[in-house]
């Protein structure tokens, strides 16, 4: 059995930054003036964060093989625009390694996200050295056990040799800053985790077309996150694009305006397919108002002939 402080030996002995004096130069290259985006506070993590974060699943060059250039662009237009939440995960095919190509010169500026499917001890821990080797960096300020779907899960995280071990002395040996729990499957089996674990935040599917779902994740795990004090981070903003379509949402500006303005929700991940696309959506960020009661309700009629079109991902064979 191996012991944990060896583990973080071994990290920090293989820690390094060859290569990032020429990222740095191209960022510093990158003339786009950093506007505000607005920022809150993520729960009882005490961090502030602004409400705009880039996520790094999908279709999207962030998470696609042979498109490190691409990515590299994005990633560097996230940073020099603002973004301070960058999302990943071990399974989001070469996102990690992608970020760890640019981010860990401005390390100590960035939240850092990442997520483990495993649900032993062992697996989570082999996740967590991979992801920290590819993101070239010693610790994440956030650590989640990913797409948390159904109470067997559950059983295996909290289990004698469960992934909740790893988590644990991940943060006892300051690897991993915070711990979450991530979702969008069942809102039920979140609740759950959030009720036998005092985790720091969750991220789990909040869109304008959720609440037509016969179970909502807005009823049922945002007033347990919001008594608990737990960061939320809503994910599935534009369910992919599909939102957009012809007698839906007018754009981004209402899907993500939508997904910030319900209550305890702190920020947002969205991808992105390329840099113009991602410069749009920063537009919106940082003119971003909480819509009233009114305006989500008129948001929510114009969802509701779409909610399960809207709602795909959590269809399940």
């Amino acid at each position: 059995m191996f012991k944990p402080t060896s583990r973080r030996y071994f990290l920090l002995g293989g820690f390094t930054l060859a290569g990032t004096i020429a990222l740095k130069n191209q960022l510093k290259s990158n003339n786009q003036p950093l506007l505000p985006i607005p920022e809150r506070i993520l729960g009882k993590t005490g961090v502030s964060v602004p409400i705009f974060g880039l996520g790094g699943a999908g279709k999207t060059p962030l998470s696609q093989a042979n498109k490190e250039k691409e990515s590299r662009k994005i990633i560097a237009a996230a940073y020099s625009g603002g973004i301070r939440y960058f999302d990943t995960a071990a399974s989001y095919g070469p996102s990690e390694e992608y970020l760890g190509k640019v981010l860990p010169p401005f390390r100590q500026q960035v939240f850092l996200a990442s997520k483990t499917g495993a649900r032993d001890r062992e697996g989570a821990w082999r996740d967590l050295e991979r992801s920290l080797q590819r993101l070239n960096t010693d610790y994440l300020d956030l650590w989640q056990l990913h797409h948390v779907s159904f109470r067997e899960e559950l059983d295996q995280i909290f289990g004698e040799n469960g992934a909740i071990k790893a988590l644990e002395e991940a943060k006892e040996q300051k690897i991993v800053r915070f711990s979450g729990i991530t979702g969008h499957h069942e809102p039920e089996v979140i609740a759950e985790g959030l009720r036998r674990y005092a985790f720091d935040t969750t991220l789990i599917t909040l869109n304008a077309a959720d609440i037509h779902h016969p179970r909502p994740f807005s009823t049922g795990v945002l007033p347990l996150a919001k008594a608990q004090n737990l960061g939320v981070i809503a994910m599935k903003v534009p369910a992919y694009g599909r939102l957009f379509k012809p007698g839906v949402l007018k754009g981004m500006s209402e899907a993500m305006g939508y997904s910030l303005s319900l209550e305890g929700v702190h920020c947002c991940i969205i991808a992105a397919e390329n840099v113009p696309q991602l410069q749009s959506n920063l537009e919106v960020a940082r003119n971003y108002q909480p819509l009233n009661p009114e305006q989500m309700r008129a948001i929510e009629q114009k969802t509701a002939h779409a909610w399960e079109d809207n709602n795909f991902f959590r269809a399940w064979t």
